[in-house]
């Protein structure tokens, strides 16, 4: 089915769609922290590539990365459709990926990144 807006329309389209993050997940890691009384952790820390849990302390950041958004091949869903922008897409979330856990982690070695591993 063809787009009924033009390229440039659709790009203003999804600029204005902003994430809720992976709450799904995130809201599962809560519980999981809670229920083994896993103490210590904060959202929305001011670090590099936004870490969805960090545990200041330990020196510990925790991502909740979604599988399809960050090329993980566990489901092996990918796209019919417009292929190659999602390959590139997913390509520079990787690349991102491992840029900001190697800033995170060369950080005077002040913390350590957990969730990015692919």
């Amino acid at each position: 089915m063809a787009d009924i807006f033009t390229l440039e329309q659709r790009s203003q389209i999804m600029r204005k769609v902003r994430s809720n993050h992976n709450q799904s997940t995130e809201i599962r890691l809560i519980a999981f922290f809670k229920a083994n009384h896993i103490v210590g952790w904060r959202r929305k820390f001011p670090l590099a590539g936004k870490p969805d849990f960090v545990f200041p302390k330990r020196r510990v950041v925790v991502f909740a990365d979604g599988c399809f958004w960050h090329g993980h091949n566990c489901r092996r869903n990918k796209p019919e459709t417009n292929r190659e922008y999602w390959e590139n897409k997913i390509a520079k979330n990787i690349l991102r990926d491992s840029v900001i856990t190697k800033i995170l982690e060369d950080s005077d070695g002040r913390f350590y990144a957990f969730g990015n591993v692919n």
